[in-house]
């Protein structure tokens, strides 16, 4: 993407004022996107993102700066501007870049850029049509349809030089459905890194189903009740609760600083002996997975918690300096236009041993969470509020009426202390995680599993 003597020059020029290390990252990403609301296309969007972004570390300290020309006077330019950030001695390091490969772990049968938007459209048009014809009571269906394949080049002072290709495919369906004036909705957004073999193998039918049943189950449920009860999580995008209220605070972002809960303890116990948590980035075709990372180390598979004990931390780069631990193939950025920090990947907790089945027959009484709807979290502190988007109520270990309006609020430390059973049925599900580097796709996960009490918001009556 940009030849070695290019290369070699612009990282001297970054490094001229005394910085200790200097970085280049390249992008070259061509985005596609439909939405279809009503069974009509709304709007289109496609084009080709292009740029570079230059690094430089002092110490514990970084400047960035970007551009979207790769001509030499440009990059040099933008190089010595990020220099002058930096104050020291003149640094003439000698820079040896060598080229290697990378690993692909992700196989790619079709190019999304190589398929007409009329065969896309028609795809959702089918999603549309199965979720509005499910009931009549939707009101409202909209589908979305995205790709994108992202070229990226990382090089740095290190030598480190590599090149990687990224596709990743989704669509999301949603649902309304409208009751007396009342309405409700559903959600289902599968995606992963793959071409446009993921939407030829996807069961469309079934998510655009499952999209709408949510929303007339919902829309014809009574209100929750309040109050601390036992709650099962079922598997799936039920791991959102783990991501915010933990997955965060274990990223060396915020624990290098001392602004996470769990800084400084490695080794302790700071889950129940039922949690184990990974992070995994190198799960092939998954929608949070990568060859390497965009500092251009390769991506980890990182046990987080194991039988409840702290083992481990998600590290970037700059993060590594400060804490004095390495890489775990963790620093991630949405586009050229972000320095990259600590993000997540594939984060979930492991499979344990009970059966969803014998979980739910051993609670007496308490909420039932299908599906997880979305929340915010209070980082430093991991204090969580999250909506359900499905819930049933749970009596004499057995699953009865469906509720709505039911949030769960907490704490993301005592949840993962009160987790008292955990299932044997891990999935996934996808997701973009807003952050300091941007937004990112991410997986979820968990097996469905069973917290012995939450404070679960919600209000007696019908509805």
């Amino acid at each position: 993407m940009l030849n070695k003597q290019l290369i070699e020059d612009t990282l001297s020029a970054a490094l001229s004022t005394g910085g200790d290390f200097a970085e280049i990252f390249v992008e070259d990403r061509t985005n596609s996107g439909i939405v279809m609301i009503g069974g009509k296309v709304d709007s289109t969007m496609s084009g080709r993102d292009y740029g570079v972004g230059i690094r430089i570390f002092k110490g514990f300290n970084s400047v960035y700066a970007y551009t979207n020309k790769s001509d030499k006077e440009t990059l040099i330019s933008t190089a010595k501007k990020a220099a002058a950030a930096v104050e020291g001695a003149s640094n003439s390091q000698v820079l040896n870049l060598i080229k290697s490969d990378t690993k692909n772990i992700h196989n790619i049968l079709i190019d999304p850029n190589s398929v007409e938007k009329t065969k896309k459209v028609q795809l959702m048009r089918q999603a549309y049509n199965t979720a509005f014809n499910y009931d009549e009571l939707i009101t409202q269906v909209t589908v979305s349809l995205s790709d994108y394949v992202q070229n990226v080049m990382v090089a740095n002072s290190e030598g480190l030089w590599k090149e990687d290709k990224r596709v990743r495919s989704r669509l999301a369906i949603s649902s309304v459905a409208s009751k007396n004036g009342e309405m409700q909705s559903g959600f289902f957004g599968p995606g992963a890194s793959k071409g446009y073999e993921f939407f030829e193998n996807l069961d469309i039918d079934k998510y655009a189903k499952e999209a709408s049943r949510i929303a007339v189950t919902m829309v014809n449920a009574k209100y929750c009740p309040s109050g601390k009860m036992p709650v099962i999580i079922d598997n799936g995008f039920g791991g959102v609760i783990f991501h915010e209220a933990c997955g965060h605070g274990l990223e060396a972002t915020s624990v290098a600083k001392g602004l996470s809960i769990f800084s400084d303890k490695i080794g302790q116990k700071i889950a129940s002996p039922l949690v184990t948590a990974i992070d995994d980035g190198t799960i092939p075709n998954e929608w949070g997975s990568f060859n390497m990372d965009d500092e251009g180390t390769p991506s980890h598979r990182n046990v987080l918690i194991e039988n409840g004990i702290l083992k481990g931390y998600m590290v970037d780069k700059l993060n590594g300096r400060r804490m004095k631990m390495s890489s775990t193939g963790s620093g991630r950025r949405q586009s050229y236009r972000n320095a990259p920090t600590s993000r997540m990947s594939n984060t979930f907790i492991d499979n344990g041993k009970s059966t969803p089945e014998e979980i739910i027959a051993n609670t007496e009484k308490g909420l039932y969470a299908k599906y997880m709807g979305g929340g915010s979290v209070n980082p430093s502190t991991g204090e969580f509020n999250f909506a359900v988007m499905e819930g049933y109520i749970v009596e004499n270990g057995k699953i009865k009426e469906p509720v709505r309006g039911a949030t769960l609020i907490g704490k993301g430390t005592d949840i993962l202390n009160k987790i008292d059973m955990v299932g044997n049925n891990l999935t996934y599900g996808q997701g973009m995680c807003g952050s300091v580097s941007g937004s990112i796709p991410t997986n979820v996960g968990q097996p469905m599993l069973r917290v012995s009490e939450i404070t679960v918001g919600g209000r007696e009556g019908e509805k």
